[in-house]
């Protein structure tokens, strides 16, 4: 029986292959090879696709919805380059936010402040 999530899963295997691989002629290789930087300028570009179709949303019924979810796919996408590009796997990050389940976010974000505080040894 399949999960919802199974898509997100075989795109990060593939995303892991590609990374190690680097086949030629892939969009993913292209980014990988511009490193961090090529990478998180298209997330910082993605993320403000996804606010502006955010901001569209609700005037424009199921065609506003649809480019919402899109960019919601590009985003996504390019996060899971990255995480690939630093050898993270996408069950690590769904390890921290079980961690976090059922802590504030208000509480979690404090205690990370309190720790930025705390002199390093």
């Amino acid at each position: 029986m399949s999960h919802p999530l199974d898509p997100l899963v075989r795109l990060m295997q593939t995303l892991q292959e590609r990374a190690e691989l680097r086949p030629a002629g892939s969009y993913t290789t292209k980014l990988m090879e511009g490193g961090a930087t090529k990478i998180g300028s298209k997330i910082r570009e993605e993320a403000d696709e996804l606010i502006e179709a955010a901001q569209e949303f609700s005037g424009n019924g199921d065609e506003g919805r649809e480019h919402f979810v899109y960019e919601a796919g590009d985003l996504i996408y390019h996060t899971l380059v990255m995480l690939a590009y630093r050898g993270v796997d996408l069950s690590e990050v769904a390890s921290e936010l079980a961690r976090r389940e059922g802590t504030s976010g208000l509480v979690e974000k404090a205690s990370r402040d309190d720790k930025k505080d705390e002199p390093k040894q």
